[in-house]
């Protein structure tokens, strides 16, 4: 399941909360809801702006293999395409 942030704009805090891609909180109380989280003060109707990130971005250090794919230095992709 994909990490979203939003932005709570009554306080300027940022939250991550994990979720299908279906779904778009527009109320704090809906974030919430959505990612089982305490209400604290803030109200219930103030609106969340869900934040552009750069999840699903991997190094290729961090995996077993460090070493990039062909595509990505310049050797192409077996068959026309990689998925990268």
């Amino acid at each position: 399941m994909p990490t979203y942030d939003y932005r709570i704009e009554a306080t300027g805090e940022v939250i991550e909360v994990r979720h299908t891609m279906a779904l778009t909180p527009k109320t704090w109380e809906e974030l919430c809801l959505l990612g089982n989280l305490q209400a604290q003060d803030i109200p219930p109707e103030s609106p969340v702006t869900k934040l552009l990130t750069a999840a699903g971005v991997v190094k290729s250090s961090t995996l077993k293999n460090p070493e990039a794919p062909p595509c990505m230095s310049g050797g192409g992709c077996p068959g026309g395409g990689c998925g990268i």
